[in-house]
């Protein structure tokens, strides 16, 4: 059996610079070095792996999406409040919409600068501060979670030892 784990993801950036710059404000990502393409490219450090952003004259795909977690759920949720990030994906109103998975993470959407779906994750409804983030809805309520969808993890034993909850 082979072993394996995600290395990078790529994803559209039509500004190349509006889109590091969104991705280092809003989730405190790093430009690294980068090698030399046929097309723009810029990385950046998402914990120990990367996130590369490409620059192409396209639009962005619908509903593919990247995930990424985060260690201050509250200041990213308040941010993009503020920003007035929202998505076609998930329009919400004046807030983007937090759902409750089965094992309990949170997660909401958000379009960066190109368009791309963002899903912004954390392991723990019950460590959320609900003065800040109020309109948790479950995805149980909305439909029936059964079989095996009731034992559906985001988030694994394995990879839960390297990300720290915040205190």
């Amino acid at each position: 059996m082979v072993l394996s784990e995600f290395t990078h993801t790529s994803v559209l950036a039509t500004d190349l610079e509006e889109s590091v710059a969104f991705y280092e404000e809003l989730f405190g990502m790093e430009r690294v070095p980068s090698p030399r393409f046929s097309v723009p490219v810029e990385w950046l450090r998402c914990g120990d792996r990367t996130l590369h952003l490409f620059k192409r004259e396209i639009e962005a795909a619908d509903f593919y999406h990247i995930g990424v977690h985060v260690d201050d759920f509250e200041y990213v949720y308040q941010q993009s409040v503020e920003r007035g990030l929202e998505s076609d994906f998930d329009a919400g109103g004046n807030e983007p919409v937090v759902y409750e998975l089965p094992d309990g993470a949170v997660q909401f959407y958000i379009d960066d600068p190109a368009g791309n779906l963002v899903e912004v994750n954390y392991p723990d409804v019950d460590e959320l501060d609900t003065s800040i983030v109020s309109n948790v809805i479950k995805r149980s309520d909305q439909l029936e979670q059964t079989g095996d969808a009731t034992e559906a993890k985001l988030y694994f034993e394995n990879t839960t030892a390297s990300i720290e909850p915040r205190e």
